[in-house]
């Protein structure tokens, strides 16, 4: 598909890039967003990537029409479209505590899939998965990657609150909550890792888009020792 560029409001432009989730998608995003960062249009004040577009957003006073702006975005947007995905992206290992209280929904999900719970651990615990997105709550990854098999829909009703740490699926993604938070995704394990360090001004998500993601099966006792 060719670059789209539409209004978001009166202060914002969207770039989509691609039609759907995927690794081409990716590095389009992160493509546009490298070369944003580098060379701005006069007046932009915030550049935030999604799945597949990358929402502008600039300050009228500093940079006059919407007009005006699309044209300094629209001459940025051609130099930024790669090929190939050449960078070298990051691998973080992320323990996890299937099953019982930190993955009450477990058992659902591997019935579903017409397996035991240790088959559905191997399965989602062997997977290799990237990091698509970051949003709905600070830190929250969107992993790609998923065994179809394990695919399972969301809770009709979410739970008014999910511990932090909690590793999720929802349809055919999986993710990690990092904040105590409500939500509706399938929850079949834990991580005793933060994703979300507000401490840490520089980085304070663990993840970010791009990254490679394992998770590693730990035990009840190996979560509690976790430091």
């Amino acid at each position: 598909m060719g670059v789209k560029i539409t209004p978001l409001g009166d202060c914002a432009l969207v770039v989509e890039l691609a039609e759907k989730i995927g690794d081409e998608a990716l590095a389009l995003v992160q493509a546009l967003v490298g070369a944003l960062e580098k060379d701005p249009p006069p007046g932009t004040v915030g550049i935030v990537p999604a799945f597949t577009t990358v929402a502008v957003f600039y300050d009228p006073a500093k940079n006059g029409s919407m007009d005006t702006f699309r044209n300094e975005l629209v001459a940025r947007v051609p130099r930024t479209i790669p090929r190939k995905d050449k960078t070298v992206a990051r691998e973080v290992v992320i323990p996890v505590c299937y099953g019982g209280e930190f993955g009450p929904d477990l058992a659902d999900v591997a019935a579903r899939a017409g397996l035991d719970e240790g088959a559905a651990i191997a399965l989602h615990s062997g997977a290799k998965y990237r990091v698509h997105a970051v949003g709905f709550t600070p830190g929250f990854p969107y992993l790609g990657g998923l065994p179809e098999k394990l695919n399972t829909p969301r809770h009709a009703t979410p739970r008014l609150q999910v511990p932090a740490g909690s590793v999720g699926i929802g349809g055919g993604q999986t993710g990690v909550y990092p904040l105590a938070t409500p939500g509706g995704w399938q929850l079949v394990g834990r991580t005793p890792l933060k994703l979300f360090r507000p401490e840490n001004e520089t980085e304070p998500a663990l993840l970010r888009p791009g990254d490679r993601v394992r998770f590693q099966p730990i035990s009840p006792e190996e979560f509690a020792a976790w430091k």
